[in-house]
């Protein structure tokens, strides 16, 4: 028993749709699909082959920029394009992306050009305001302006590479007391190993503090990006200043030293082979001493001073000179005059020396002496070294070792170069060891931490790939599509066919009139006509002749 499938057309289809998949076997089945099919399949391959190279053979893609404007982007493009660097903005969301390889080449190019450029900032924001806002809008905008002006400003010092100003701008009030002062925040980013200095800091509260009115330097604060205060909005007093000049002072001791040994070593071992360190005991405390000195002997300037004399005949010898003139007076009594309150006192008796004048009785002197005097102003300047330690290590050479009277050379050259002073008990200590140069470092990397082999294995998959294709898929078929072209091109002559398995031509059977009129098949009837042709020629050309003049009729 045996069931017929019917297939039956709905009324609203068209019959040639009623059956698709017969539809395709019937069109696959016609001679020039099924001649064309292996020249389809082969490029069908060779395209699977070029995709699965473009997909494998670029690299992953890495997010350059995102939301920035159409000028910027095509300025950026531009610029990637110039340097042979690819990039790729997306279309749904406007990124701009680069190969992973290529990614910290591409931003170090643009940082250098200065691209992208940053959206209008500073007072250009005024020029965008629309007609009709508001004042507290416009104060905000002012604000801004400011804000972005002074971090340019800022971010002209050579140290800082990125700064941002936050302004805390009061509102006005008529009443005195409650009045606010303004108060800025400031924080910068710095450069790698790049450090602010006081003076640069002092600069940047002066800068923040002279552009809005009524601000004073104490109300400004600065941070940098590790979090770190550089300033307190109190200010620096003035022992933190007076320290932190003591220790720049000291640095820059040290610096000098290391330069000088820098410049000394630098010839005889070259650059990276040695490293040097000195640490200075610098005397920072500034001394001043006054010393005055008198000389013993003094000498009389001025002398001032009365005596009063008490005697009992106070007058003089008088009369006639004669014999009783001529007589010496009685010896007389010797008394010793009391000294007045305030005088120096009189004249003691000395044993062997004159008396004294038995008239005077008090003497009153006063006596101005000048003495001999020396002022004397000593300062010590703070900056001597007190000690000085210097560290100096040798790279020893790739063979062999640094001998003793080598390391002993040196020794003495750095000593010279520092001014060492055995009685200050300064120290100098030079060594010589194995540097853990770049070499070791090499040498510790494993083998698939290395950047090349992704890049390898990317493209050596796509050529793997790309090889499969083309000796399992385009090979077999170009031998295929070639074969049957030589097989074509053999000549049949009188009944002599195509080659048989042993090499040897087959003989093919005659064709007859009935086996061309039952043919039902193109390529079977194709066949037969050939067939037939190749049997009977002459009967072959006498039916060309029919038809042609059939057609000219």
């Amino acid at each position: 028993m045996s069931t017929a499938l019917t297939t039956t057309a709905s009324p609203g289809m068209p019959e040639r749709f009623a059956n698709p998949l017969q539809q395709i076997r019937g069109v696959m089945a016609q001679p020039a699909v099924r001649r064309s099919a292996p020249m389809a399949l082969l490029v069908g391959l060779i395209g699977a082959a070029a995709l699965a190279w473009m997909s494998l053979s670029t690299p992953p893609q890495k997010t350059l920029f995102s939301g920035l404007a159409d000028a910027d982007k095509a300025a950026v493009v531009q610029s990637l394009e110039q340097a042979n660097i690819a990039a790729h903005v997306d279309d749904a969301t406007g990124a701009l992306t680069v190969g992973e390889d290529d990614y910290s080449r591409a931003r170090m190019l643009l940082a250098g050009q200065g691209l992208p450029k940053a959206a209008p900032g500073g007072y250009a924001i005024l020029d965008q305001l629309p007609m009709g806002v508001s004042r507290a809008v416009e104060g905000e905008r002012l604000r801004q302006a400011r804000e972005t002006e002074l971090a340019r400003s800022i971010q002209d010092i050579d140290a800082v590479v990125e700064a941002r100003v936050h302004l805390a701008m009061p509102e006005a009030s008529v009443f005195v007391r409650d009045r606010a002062a303004p108060s800025a925040s400031v924080i910068v980013k710095l450069g790698a190993g790049r450090t602010l200095s006081e003076a640069q800091v002092s600069s940047i509260i002066n800068l923040v503090a002279s552009s809005v009115p009524g601000m004073k330097p104490d109300a400004v604060t600065i941070v940098d990006q590790a979090g770190a205060l550089l300033t307190r909005p109190g200010g620096r007093d003035a022992a933190g200043a007076m320290g932190d000049e003591r220790i720049a002072f000291q640095a820059r001791v040290e610096d000098k030293y290391r330069q000088q040994l820098t410049q000394l070593l630098t010839p005889l071992l070259g650059a990276g082979n040695f490293s040097a360190e000195v640490q200075a005991d610098v005397n920072l405390d500034e001394t001043q001493a006054t010393r005055e000195s008198y000389d013993k002997q003094g000498t009389l300037r001025a002398e001032t001073g009365a005596w009063t004399g008490n005697q009992k005949d106070g007058g003089g010898p008088g009369g006639i000179p004669g014999a009783l003139s001529n007589t010496p007076p009685p010896a007389s009594t010797l008394q010793v005059p009391t000294p007045a309150v305030g005088a120096s006192g009189g004249p003691q008796p000395v044993a062997g020396a004159a008396s004294p004048d038995p008239a005077k009785q008090t003497d009153s002197y006063q006596r101005a002496y000048d003495l001999g005097r020396e002022v004397s102003v000593t300062r010590a300047a703070p900056g001597s070294v007190k000690r000085l330690s210097v560290a100096v290590v040798l790279r020893d050479p790739d063979k062999g070792r640094r001998t003793q009277m080598e390391i002993n050379q040196l020794t003495d050259l750095v000593k010279s170069a520092v001014g060492y002073d055995q009685q200050r008990q300064d120290q100098v200590t030079v060594i010589s060891r194995k540097f853990a140069g770049a070499t070791d470092t090499a040498d510790t990397t494993k083998w698939y931490d290395n950047a090349w082999l992704p890049v390898l294995a990317r493209n050596g998959t796509a050529i793997l790939i790309a090889l499969l294709v083309l000796f399992l898929g385009v090979r077999p078929l170009a031998k295929g599509l070639m074969k049957k072209r030589d097989d074509a091109s053999v000549p049949v002559v009188a009944g002599v066919g195509l080659p048989g398995p042993d090499g040897m031509p087959m003989v093919a059977p005659p064709v007859s009139l009935d086996q061309l009129e039952n043919s039902r098949g193109y390529d079977e009837r194709i066949g037969a006509v050939r067939g037939f042709t190749r049997d009977n020629p002459a009967r072959a050309a006498l039916a060309v002749r029919d038809m042609i003049k059939a057609d000219a009729k």
